[in-house]
């Protein structure tokens, strides 16, 4: 019997465990930091209304991915998902995407209509792809206000991205971000509906336990150690050193930090966390019908609002709504989309063994990795594997 590592009990590690299990001859050990399985996409209750820990909504270009992630957990598509923006020096709620029917609402709509003319048509217009962007366009662009101001004009550009990006990733000059393709959604001026994800599937679990079910049907196949202190990895080996214990697996594979796993031998990778906090109101709903996420791109300390029972469809007279803040010190989310911070990450890869395997947003540090993604690379993962 081979033995195999997986670091972490989200969806990823879930579904490294159960592709293994359909390979036979593997014996599984899924060890977490967490005392939680499945850290933050697991449904905790706040008040008695399901989340989990910001929100987990599952977002994807591939169908075949969606009924990879259907056929264990039915899953509700949000076609109707809809974002707004507060626009702090307007004193007002917009659509995100920005939407060309919101542009004339504006002050100082006649400037912006006048730089949006003379844009250049493949940026304005260009559809982007989750984890992709858009071949061409993304090439073309220096860095990430470059690619702003190209795709909307300064006005729009100081209204929606420029602020709001500085807070997001607590920067003073946004610039500096050269991965940009995470941040159109669909495309950079919108016309027509105004759902935010009408060019990819939206959607989220069906039942109000959430993703419970293939993080439990994962554990039930494997041996599951929560609350490990410590998780290290010999440099070009598959060998673990887990709570003081060395241990030689077959195979190992990762969704934590590659920074954490080997001693921060070159330093810590830059990643920024949130401070989130839950409210319970005495509403029925909070935001409008179809809004899920409300985005702050002004000097307010927050990011954004989420209101949770739009995923869930949890019956209630009251709402629950989350607050995020970026903050430091409180986690490791968000890796941070610099040339530098990605140079880093790429000496650890050379510490990777051969039987190594990341998956996901942390592992590989890339902010436009997702739930869909997770699942994509961990399947992936194992067939390699087995070839």
């Amino acid at each position: 019997m081979k033995k195999a590592l997986i670091v972490g009990t989200g969806i990823g590690a879930a579904t490294a465990v159960l592709e293994l299990h359909k390979l036979g001859g593997w014996d599984i050990m899924m060890v977490d930091r967490s005392p939680v399985l499945g850290g933050g996409l697991a449904t905790r209750y706040v008040g008695g209304h399901p989340c989990t820990l910001g929100p987990r909504h599952f977002l994807t270009h591939d169908e075949g991915v969606f009924a990879y992630l259907n056929d264990i957990i039915p899953m509700r598509r949000c076609a109707e998902h809809q974002f707004l923006s507060y626009v702090q020096a307007d004193s007002a709620f917009y659509n995100y995407p920005i939407h060309e029917d919101d542009i004339i609402r504006m002050p100082n709509r006649e400037t912006i209509l006048s730089e949006l003319s003379g844009l250049e048509e493949e940026f304005r217009h260009q559809q982007y792809v989750l984890t992709t962007g858009a071949s061409g366009v993304v090439e073309t662009a220096k860095n990430y206000r470059d690619f702003w101001l190209r795709s909307v004009g300064p006005g729009l550009y100081s209204k929606f991205i420029e602020r709001y990006t500085q807070k997001m990733w607590l920067v003073d000059d946004e610039s500096i971000i050269d991965d940009f393709t995470w941040s159109p959604k669909g495309v950079a001026i919108k016309k027509g509906d105004r759902a935010g994800w009408d060019t990819a599937i939206s959607a989220y679990p069906l039942e109000l336990t959430g993703y419970d079910p293939i993080l439990k049907r994962a554990a039930a196949l494997s041996t599951v150690r929560l609350n490990t202190r410590t998780v290290a990895v010999e440099p070009n080996t598959t060998t673990a050193i887990i709570d003081g214990v060395s241990i030689v697996f077959d195979a190992i594979f990762s969704t934590a930090p590659a920074d954490d796993l080997f001693s921060n031998q070159f330093g810590r990778l830059d990643f920024i966390g949130r401070q989130i906090e839950y409210l319970v109101l005495p509403v029925a709903f909070a935001l409008p019908k179809n809004v899920y996420f409300c985005y702050y791109t002004g000097n307010e300390p927050y990011t954004r609002v989420t209101e949770y029972k739009k995923f869930t469809h949890f019956v209630s007279d009251q709402t629950l709504i989350s607050i995020e803040r970026p903050d430091r010190e409180k986690g490791r989310y968000y890796p941070m989309p610099t040339k530098d911070a990605r140079a880093l990450h790429e000496r650890y890869e050379g510490l990777f063994a051969e039987r190594f395997f990341t998956i996901g947003r942390l592992a590989k540090f890339n902010y436009r990795y997702d739930i869909d993604d997770s699942i994509a690379q961990a399947i992936s993962a194992v067939r390699m594997l087995s070839q």
